[in-house]
């Protein structure tokens, strides 16, 4: 879909952003760019849509050299998300969207109608169509640039570090949605990012690129993770890569145990044990906090029923990974991680110890696995 070939970017004063890069993108995956500040990530994604030119070598798509191809019709085929968004200030949120599909040639009208269509698909309410962006919140406006980018229905979506200006837990419900409309649309999305974490959350291969715009590794985040190509590679990456590594592994067989639990109505008579834990809980059954009691202050302050975020920790919910598993467990006061369903109601909890003990199974299984593989005579990668 998309290929450089001996790709090399100089500027006038002989820096270099880009050196030999060599790169093979394939259609409706998800890739990311991932790397220090200067590294040439950037300059690389935008060689695609021709916003930069290449000194040498050649960047094609589908086949065609961009270089001999309209540069008009080339970006038309092309959504392009940026940081903070770069909304039209002057522009409502409907009329922002339609942008591409009216100097495509549709009607006002149509395009429009297919504007709304697009916020519904990325999360927004349609009552906010008519507002102006400086009437959105950043995360909003982060959305209404991927509508604007997805507006005219382009095969190829290149986004440049679009998350990086919001907060943390926009920016995970913001990841969160991106990985559910690739499920859903199928693109061939460039997404460009500093953070290796977004970089192996989302991406089906990771490019890591290193100081003088050289590629360091091209492969599936968990190769990256597992073993890095290059000592640049294993640094950036960090000294956490194999916890990282754990998002891979699945935690749908680690054993739920259950939990005691209160409402709020059930506190005032409520009895415990010296270092015992509830999990109070909502009506409905979803977890509002940790309470437990000392030797002298009766129930402990700091665990707050208000804190909704992960109930005293992070929450788990039930087929997710391994490293949502163990963080569950260490980020938990109780050090019980908190299973949920897909409703958010409590199923059981989790040990962090036997979250261990699933990963060494998982690894005995796949070290018999290779075993058997090689006495088969059969290549082992």
């Amino acid at each position: 879909m998309i290929s450089f070939e001996s790709v090399t970017k100089r500027y006038p004063d002989g820096t270099v952003a880009v050196d030999d890069l060599d790169l093979a993108i394939d259609a409706e995956s998800f890739t990311v760019f991932v790397g220090p500040s200067g590294c040439g990530k950037t300059t690389s994604m935008r060689m695609i849509n021709r916003m930069i030119t290449p000194t040498a070598g050649t960047v094609t798509v589908n086949g065609r050299d961009i270089a001999h191809t309209d540069v008009v019709q080339l970006r038309l085929g092309i959504g392009y998300v940026i940081q903070g968004a770069g909304l039209l200030p002057h522009r409502t949120v409907v009329d922002n969207v339609a942008t591409v599909p009216v100097l495509r040639g549709d009607s006002r009208r149509a395009a429009r109608k297919a504007a709304l269509e697009v916020l519904e698909r990325v999360g927004l309410d349609p009552a906010l169509a008519g507002r102006y962006p400086a009437q959105l919140s950043g995360g909003q406006q982060q959305r209404v640039g991927v509508a604007r980018a997805l507006a005219a229905d382009p095969p190829i979506l290149l986004m440049d570090e679009p998350f990086s200006a919001v907060d943390p837990v926009v920016r995970e419900d913001l990841q969160a949605e991106m990985r559910r409309l690739q499920a859903d649309l199928r693109k061939t999305i460039v997404f460009v990012t500093h953070d290796i974490d977004e970089a192996v959350k989302l991406g089906d291969r990771v490019a890591v690129f290193g100081p003088q715009g050289r590629l360091q590794q091209y492969a599936p985040p968990q190769t990256v993770l597992a073993s890095p190509a290059t000592d640049f590679v294993a640094a950036f990456v960090g000294r956490d890569r194999g916890y990282r590594g754990l998002s891979f592994r699945a935690a749908d067989q680690v054993p739920l145990h259950e939990i005691r639990t209160a409402t709020e109505a059930e506190l005032s008579t409520l009895r415990l044990d010296q270092g015992e834990w509830v999990l109070v809980v909502a009506d409905a059954g979803t977890p509002l906090g940790w309470i437990d009691v000392t030797g002298v202050e009766g129930i402990r302050a700091g665990n707050s029923l208000s804190d909704s975020t992960a109930a005293g920790g992070s929450l788990f919910t039930r087929g997710g990974d391994l490293r949502q598993a163990l963080d569950a467990a260490i980020s938990s006061p109780s050090g019980i991680g908190v299973a949920v369903d897909d409703s958010g109601a409590v199923v059981g909890g989790i040990h962090g110890s036997e979250v261990i003990r699933k990963l060494a199974e998982q690894r005995q299984a796949e070290d018999r696995e290779r075993g058997r593989h090689f006495f088969d005579g059969e290549t082992v990668g």
